[in-house]
């Protein structure tokens, strides 16, 4: 079972994703902000890190070069509603910086659940031996 680090500043949302992945049966580990992410996938890393961009403390694009720096091959779905501007420009700044993929809040099930398959499908892909 893969295990999950979703990282976001609104408890609310953090519930929400952990509900949705859990009943699909994804193990999910939560951080209030891009600090305590780091922190949490330094002490016991994740198959996967799903995190908000705009947080307090540590936002999530400087955990992203942070973790991708000391961690390169670390999957990471960003998502953002883009606050007081447009989620595009912090998304397409996430994907730039070595975000496996993103997604604008609100958060579509289907499109999150996909998007994590695919994002662990990729990683078991790329970790079989050849034939």
């Amino acid at each position: 079972m893969a295990r999950i680090l979703i990282i976001d500043d609104e408890s609310q949302i953090r519930s929400m994703l952990r509900l949705m992945l859990e009943r699909v049966g994804y193990e999910v580990i939560e951080a209030a902000d891009g600090m305590d992410g780091i922190r949490q996938y330094r002490d016991n890393p994740a198959d996967l890190i799903i995190t908000d961009l705009i947080m307090p403390n540590k936002d999530g694009i400087g955990m992203i070069i942070e973790l991708k720096k000391e961690f390169p091959n670390v999957k990471i779905i960003a998502m953002s509603g883009g606050g007081v501007n447009r989620p595009e420009g912090y998304l397409d700044g996430a994907k730039k910086l070595g975000a496996t993929r993103t997604l604008t809040k609100p958060i579509d099930r289907d499109e999150m659940i996909n998007a994590v398959k695919e994002t662990l499908k990729a990683d078991e892909a790329s970790a079989e031996p050849p034939a």
